[in-house]
């Protein structure tokens, strides 16, 4: 029976031999329990685990150095046991020992300028002396529709009295020059200039005035499906004029009867065929006497016959404005043909410009262009299928 001290003295701490096994023994106040793990600067005891799993304490662990064999590896090494996998995995968790793997995130290597010299590689921007001044300018014009890169530092002159034609593959942006030049797309970068005049700097009175100057023959020959062909031709002249039915009839009349439709004015546009619908498109480009007509492919969609036949008629058209005595102190008029039919281009063609990837490969006079060096000249010109332009 354990002895009871006396009243009034103080407890025995002595052990008497009577405790439980196992039990420990009592500390005095201020004293460290033997089961706190010691400091981060100390080594654990072996008979301690490596870290602390207790999520109220401090996390004390020290990350081993790479390569370092864990007392857990020593452990199975000792035993002739073999570690799972899985096992290995767990035993590893509180090492953090550094991956023997990283994974650097390097930016894709940026294109040099050898690159871009090889993807330009046939691109002179050769410009042959035509002896005319340009009724057209594109200045270094760069221009994108979101992520897709059009026109890419366009230089590009359309000079005055020449029917001029911009050649090129699909989808390398001649339309788009188009819409540069009347105003309804401006660049991000460069200058388009009419006349000496910036078209991007104009306000909108002048670009609206500027405008005036232009005809355009678009691709389907965009009549309004409600009015006949007499009306269509008019519109024009009715939108910005103030000239009398009578006057406005009588220029109607003249260019219906220049385009060869003088007996289809009261047709309705679903009542005429393609190369039809083309001419009248072609008479309301003329109504207004402009200084510069646009041609938005005119050939798409016809048979070569009727081809052949609207190339001569723009010829015709060209000359007739050429010698026309009322535009002697005005300036010589500048057609411009948007097209990739190399027929075309060699019958009608006076001066061109091959466009490609957004820049000019060469231009200049068309006797000039067909007896080009240019490896990419020679071959859209000549239409062969061996050369640097394939499917891509």
């Amino acid at each position: 029976m354990p002895r009871l001290p006396r009243r009034g003295s103080e407890p025995d701490d002595t052990p008497t031999g009577d405790e439980p096994v196992g039990a420990e023994p009592k500390s005095e106040p201020g004293a460290v329990p033997s089961h706190v793990p010691p400091p981060a600067d100390e080594p654990a005891r072996a008979d301690e685990p490596a870290y602390n799993d207790d999520p109220r304490t401090e996390d004390t662990r020290v990350a081993e150095p790479a390569g370092a064999v864990s007392a857990s590896d020593e452990h199975a090494a000792d035993s002739g046991t073999i570690r799972t996998p899985a096992e290995q995995i767990e035993d590893s968790r509180g090492s953090e020992q550094p991956s023997r793997v990283s994974v650097v995130n390097e930016s894709a290597p940026s294109k040099g300028r050898g690159d871009d010299d090889d993807e330009y590689e046939w691109h002179t921007g050769l410009n042959r002396p035509h002896g005319q001044e340009d009724a057209v300018e594109f200045i270094d014009v760069h221009k994108a529709f979101g992520r897709n890169k059009i026109l890419r530092g366009l230089n590009l002159g359309l000079p005055e009295g020449k029917i001029s034609m911009i050649l090129g593959p699909s989808g390398t942006g001649k339309s788009v020059c188009i819409k540069h030049m009347v105003g309804l797309l401006y660049p991000d970068d460069g200058d388009v200039l009419v006349h000496g005049e910036s078209v991007p700097n104009m306000q909108d009175d002048d670009l609206f005035e500027m405008r005036k100057k232009f005809g355009v023959l678009f691709q389907d020959g965009a009549l309004f499906g409600s009015m006949n062909v007499v009306d269509n031709t008019a519109f024009p002249l009715r939108q910005h004029t103030d000239k009398g039915e009578d006057e406005i009839m009588d220029i109607v009349n003249r260019r219906l009867a220049e385009v060869g439709l003088a007996d289809a004015g009261d047709k309705m546009p679903n009542e005429l065929s393609g190369g039809m619908r083309k001419r009248a498109g072609f008479a309301r480009a003329l109504v207004l006497d402009p200084d510069i007509v646009l041609f938005d492919e005119p050939d798409s969609g016809l048979d070569p016959v009727r081809t052949a036949l609207l190339g001569e008629l723009i010829q015709e058209i060209h000359e007739e404005m050429m010698n026309d005595p009322n535009r002697q102190d005005r300036r010589p008029p500048a057609f411009c043909i948007i097209t990739h039919d190399i027929m075309t281009a060699r019958r009608v063609a006076e001066h061109i410009s091959v466009l490609w990837k957004g820049r000019i490969v060469e231009s200049g006079p068309a006797e000039e262009l067909f007896n080009s060096d240019n490896a990419f000249v020679r071959q859209f010109l000549s239409g062969e299928s061996q050369g640097p332009l394939g499917m891509e």
